[in-house]
């Protein structure tokens, strides 16, 4: 299942960027933001803010390369 692979994917390097899960997951954006939701209401992700572009010399990236949620871990008492 696509959950149990982000949660190892992201247990693995802590961050990622939307753009890096769903080129690894073969999903779309907008389907991918859906499963982070899940994980989000859980607690066990977040979305970390970010303003600007990747460096000051450009603003030509794409939105969901910018985009980087964090694993924030598990809950106890929770599965």
């Amino acid at each position: 299942m696509i959950l149990s692979g982000i949660k190892d994917y992201f247990k693995e390097r802590s961050t990622a960027s939307l753009s890096d899960l769903s080129i690894r997951f073969k999903v779309e954006p907008e389907a991918m933001r859906g499963m982070l939701d899940h994980w989000m209401r859980k607690g066990r992700v977040r979305r970390l803010d970010h303003t600007g572009s990747c460096t000051k010399c450009c603003s030509n990236c794409k939105s969901d390369h910018l985009e980087i949620y964090e694993w924030t871990g598990e809950r106890s008492g929770q599965c």
